[in-house]
C-alpha cells in the first residue's frame, strides 16, 4: 500500500477508474481536490470514456473529509474560500460530468467523504460504510456538501445528519434514505455488482446516459454560484476562534 497521497486514473474498456488516496484515512487536502475535479472534468471529455468509477484506496474508509492540517493552517477568508471551493470544484464537476459516475464506496465517509458519495450517480457500498457529517463538531457546517447530500438523501435526512454531527448512522441507515443504491457483505461482492453495472454501462447508447443524466440532475445549474457562496460561508468561520480549537481538539483524539 502507497504511503504517498495520489490521484490516479486509468481506461479500460470503456471504464475510466478513478482513485484517490490520503495516508490520513483518504482525507482531502487541496491538491487532492484539484486534482479530482480535473480528472473527472477531462474524463466527461474524453471519447474512450463511456463510464467512470470513483473509489478510493485502502479497505477502511472511504473518505474523511477535508484535511485537518490544512483547515488550522487557514489565516484568511481568500485562503478559506480558495480551500472549500476545493469540494466545490469536485462535486461541480461531477454534476456537469456527461458520463454516468458510480461510487465504490467500501469504507466510512465522513464530512466530504459523504458529500462525495452523495454527488456519485449510482453508490454502491459494503456493510462497513458507515456515515457522519461532522463538519458542526468541528465548528462549520456541512454547507458546501450540504446541497448534494440533501439532493440524494431528503431534507430531513440531511437535517438529522447535519445537526447530529458527532453521531454515526450506519450503512443500512444510509441505504434505507437513498445514499447508496446496493449494500454488499463484503469488498468482493461489492466489486463484483460495481464491474457488472460499469460494464453493462459502457456497452450501452452513450448519448442517452448522458441526456439521462440532465435530468437526474436538473434543478441544480445555479449551483456554481450556490456553493461558491457555501464555500465563503464555510471560509469565514473556519477562522473563528471557536473552530480553530475545536479543529484542534478533534486532532488530538483522532
Amino acid at each position: 500500500m502507497s504511503t504517498e497521497a495520489y490521484v490516479s486514473s486509468h481506461i479500460e474498456h470503456g471504464i475510466n477508474t478513478i482513485e484517490f488516496f490520503h495516508p490520513q484515512s483518504n482525507s482531502l487536502p487541496g491538491k487532492i481536490l484539484d486534482d479530482l475535479a480535473k480528472e473527472i472534468h477531462f474524463a466527461g471529455t474524453h471519447e474512450e470514456t463511456k463510464v467512470i468509477i470513483l473509489k478510493s484506496g485502502g479497505d477502511r474508509t472511504f473518505c474523511s473529509g477535508a484535511s485537518f492540517d490544512e483547515l488550522v493552517a487557514i489565516r484568511t477568508e481568500a485562503e478559506g474560500l480558495k480551500f472549500f471551493k476545493g469540494f466545490a470544484n469536485v462535486i461541480n464537476a461531477m454534476r456537469k460530468c456527461p458520463r454516468l459516475i458510480i461510487g465504490r464506496i467500501q469504507g466510512k465517509c465522513v464530512g466530504g467523504g459523504v458529500g462525495l458519495a452523495s454527488a456519485v450517480d449510482y453508490a454502491i457500498a459494503t456493510n462497513k460504510a458507515d456515515i457522519k457529517l461532522s463538519e458542526l463538531a468541528v465548528g462549520i457546517g456541512p454547507f458546501v456538501v450540504g446541497p448534494a447530500v440533501e439532493r440524494k438523501i431528503g431534507t430531513a435526512a440531511f437535517s438529522a445528519l447535519a445537526i447530529d454531527a458527532t453521531t454515526w448512522r450506519n450503512c443500512e441507515w444510509a441505504r434505507k434514505k437513498g445514499l447508496f443504491a446496493e449494500m454488499h457483505e463484503n469488498i468482493e461482492n461489492m466489486d463484483e455488482s460495481v464491474y457488472r453495472l460499469a460494464n453493462t454501462l459502457a456497452h450501452s447508447n452513450p448519448n442517452a446516459m448522458a441526456e439521462m443524466k440532465k435530468i437526474f440532475w436538473k434543478g441544480t445549474e445555479h449551483w456554481d454560484e450556490l456553493l461558491k457562496e457555501r464555500a465563503a460561508i464555510s471560509g469565514r468561520l473556519v477562522l473563528s476562534a471557536f473552530t480553530k480549537n475545536a479543529i484542534e481538539k478533534f486532532k488530538m483524539k483522532s
